[in-house]
């Protein structure tokens, strides 16, 4: 995404999150690539790839608008149960030969490099509690 597309995602703090910045290009390859899958899967593989992979950035913002830490992490944690779902599709997706092995390999480096940022916050979360 350009420089242009980012202007107005600076003005919010959850933003500034690499973790929320990955799984953001993560979500926009994903719609990137389905809009290649078989038009029989528009309902199947395709929907449910999206909506996980947008569940994950839409966690984040929602978990920060939260007033508590515990809420926060809450929708953190979901966050990463959303990236699980995103791993199975993309595996899915990968066997029934609807995207290459490279095109396989650079979303789940993002999928893997977001769920490694964001459990290392969670933790970090955890731990300053304690």
């Amino acid at each position: 995404m350009g420089a242009k597309g980012f202007e107005n995602m600076e003005k919010k703090p959850y933003k500034r999150l690499e973790f929320w910045k990955l799984g953001y290009e993560l979500l926009l390859g994903i719609y990137k690539v389905t809009a290649q899958f078989p038009a029989e899967e528009r309902y199947g593989i395709t929907s449910q790839l999206r909506r996980a992979s947008t569940s994950v950035c839409a966690n984040i913002v929602e978990g920060y608008a939260k007033e508590s830490r515990r809420d926060y992490l809450r929708y953190l944690r979901i966050s990463r149960g959303s990236l699980a779902e995103v791993e199975f599709f993309l595996e899915l997706s990968l066997d029934l030969h609807y995207f290459d092995q490279t095109t396989y390999d650079d979303l789940d480096t993002l999928r893997s490099r977001t769920g490694f940022l964001l459990y290392r916050y969670i933790r970090s979360l955890e731990q300053s509690d304690t």
